[in-house]
C-alpha cells in the first residue's frame, strides 16, 4: 500500500480539508456572505490579510482560466497556479495553543504538498508527507531530527520512497 493510500494518511489529509473548509465557513459567517466566488476574490487580493486556511480554501475554490484546474493546483507548467501557489505562502500563519512555536508553518507547507503533491519532488512529498500526521498532533521535529530523516529519505529510490508511511518505515527501509 503507498504512504497516500495508507488510513493514516489519509485521516491526516482529510482533518487538513476539513480545517480549510471549517475556516472558509468561519469567515462566511463573520462577513454574512453567500457568495463565495466574490469572497475567493477579496481574499486572494491581498492574501496576507487571511489565515493560511482562508487562502487555502479561497484557491480550491478558484478555477485557474489557463488550465482549469483549481487555481495553484494545476500542472507545473502553468504560470497562473505558479503564481497563485506562492499566494497560500503569504498569508498568515498562527501557532495552536499548547503545540511548539513553528509547528503551524510546518502543517502549511506540509499539507501543500500532500495536496498539490504532483508540484513537488518524490523526496519533498516522501519528508512533507511522513510528518503530516505527527505535525497535526502537535509535533514538531528539531533541527538535527529533521536532517536525520531527510538523509535517510535521500538513500532510497523514488519508488521506494512512495511506500514509507511512518518514520520507522523509513529506517527499515534503508536498513534494508
Amino acid at each position: 500500500m503507498s504512504r497516500i493510500e495508507h488510513p493514516r494518511f489519509r485521516a491526516a489529509l482529510r482533518e487538513v480539508e476539513d480545517s480549510i473548509d471549517a475556516a472558509w465557513q468561519a469567515l462566511r459567517t463573520q462577513l454574512g456572505t453567500a457568495d463565495e466566488d466574490g469572497l475567493a476574490e477579496i481574499v486572494l487580493q491581498d492574501p496576507s490579510e487571511f489565515d493560511w486556511r482562508v487562502v487555502d480554501a479561497a484557491l480550491k475554490r478558484s478555477t485557474c482560466a489557463e488550465c482549469g484546474s483549481s487555481l495553484g493546483a494545476g500542472p507545473t507548467g502553468c504560470s497562473r497556479c505558479e503564481l497563485a501557489n506562492g499566494f497560500r505562502f503569504a498569508a498568515r500563519e498562527t501557532d495552536r495553543p499548547d503545540v511548539a512555536p513553528g509547528n503551524e508553518h510546518a502543517i502549511r507547507v506540509a499539507s501543500a504538498v500532500a495536496r498539490t503533491r504532483h508540484r513537488y519532488t518524490p523526496r519533498a512529498r516522501c519528508g512533507y508527507e511522513l510528518l503530516l500526521p505527527d505535525l497535526l498532533a502537535g509535533a514538531l521535529p528539531t533541527t538535527p531530527e529533521a536532517q536525520r530523516a531527510k538523509a535517510l529519505i535521500n538513500q532510497l529510490s523514488d519508488a521506494e520512497l512512495e511506500s514509507v508511511v511512518t518514520l520507522d518505515d523509513l529506517r527499515r527501509e534503508v536498513r534494508g
